[in-house]
């Protein structure tokens, strides 16, 4: 199998509060086995910052997120290194490295100042989620249920020049969470391809995080991949049928709809990450989620359901990692 690529995960948050704990090498003892069990490649890291954080620390936490991964990269220069280009990706394969680029979840670290994207450029960041699921300086989150809110907006003066300067620089604009308003608001200003790294289909499972029919024709139009997630609400409505089968069922959807060459995935793993959930907070869960992929070396088990449902050995290699890496060679500086 050639290059895959999870196009969506949270490994920062925890690698940063490790390291704060005085750990090193985390990704090298805790998650690289994992990786290299599951064939993974490349990672795409997200930079997520929690709302208590926001929002006065919020370029802060950022930036040790940030640091982490160069410092662990600098720990472990035999195992892990950091991608800016498709050439870096393709020398971490064969070198037999882990491959990692990394992905702003949520604008909120800029604040509302331009210039502050070009630094986050220059440190390796090439993609830019627009939102999480709130409101900030861009624009509207998808919420993951009904909150009680005034008149959901789209994407203001702030965010189309942001928009604007991300593609220029090359940096690939990312639709995941960002509400429907906002959405179309972005198909109307983008220029090159855009991603929503971690959404599945909204026929399939309700969440309004997933994306609707003609939302996914959109993104394909712009010559843009939607990755797969596998947190359990996004991909059934029940728990019961939360499984890798009704995974693949979203694959086969987008695949009917616009294409083999518009699917991809962005797992979003998030089972280790739930201990830094407050009780509370999983307490208000409609649903509590958790991964239908367990840990990154259960991957495999994707393959092999595409693999029984005739997908040929071309299409699986599309979708487990070349089509993220043709969007890249497209988009990217």
């Amino acid at each position: 199998m050639s290059l895959i690529i999870d196009g969506h995960f949270d490994l920062l948050m925890d690698v940063a509060i490790q390291r704060e704990q005085g750990k090193k090498k985390v990704i090298e003892t805790h998650y690289l086995p994992d990786f290299q069990a599951g064939g993974i490649g490349a990672v795409i890291c997200a930079i997520f910052v929690d709302s208590s954080f926001l929002p006065e620390m919020g370029l802060r936490k950022a930036l040790q997120q940030i640091s982490s991964l160069h410092a662990e990269a600098a720990e472990s220069p035999d195992k892990i290194m950091v991608c800016k280009s498709v050439d870096d990706l393709l020398t971490a394969q064969s070198t037999g490295k882990q491959g990692f680029v990394l992905s702003l979840e949520g604008a909120e670290p800029l604040y509302n100042d331009l210039s502050m994207l070009r630094i986050f450029y220059e440190l390796g960041v090439r993609f830019l989620g627009l939102t999480w699921s709130r409101r900030n300086f861009v624009g509207d989150g998808s919420h993951f249920s009904s909150v009680r809110e005034g008149r959901p907006g789209g994407i203001t003066d702030f965010g189309v020049q942001l928009i604007e300067a991300a593609e220029e620089m090359g940096i690939i604009i990312d639709v995941s969470h960002i509400n429907d308003e906002g959405f179309w608001d972005v198909m109307s200003f983008v220029k090159k391809p855009v991603i929503a790294s971690h959404s599945n289909c909204r026929a399939l499972a309700s969440s309004m995080r997933n994306l609707t029919d003609e939302q996914i024709k959109a993104i394909a139009g712009t010559g843009g991949v939607v990755g797969m997630n596998a947190v359990s609400f996004f991909v059934s409505e029940t728990d019961e049928e939360a499984d890798v089968e009704h995974l693949v069922d979203h694959i086969d959807h987008i695949v009917k709809l616009a294409g083999v060459e518009h699917v991809g995935l962005g797992l979003d793993i998030t089972d280790e990450f739930m201990k830094y959930v407050s009780p509370d907070s999983i307490a208000s869960m409609p649903r509590k989620p958790f991964d239908i992929v367990k840990r990154h070396s259960s991957v495999p088990q994707i393959i092999h359901v595409l693999e029984k449902r005739g997908y040929t050995d071309r299409a699986i290699e599309l979708i487990m990692g070349h089509n993220f890496l043709h969007l890249y060679r497209e988009v990217w500086r």
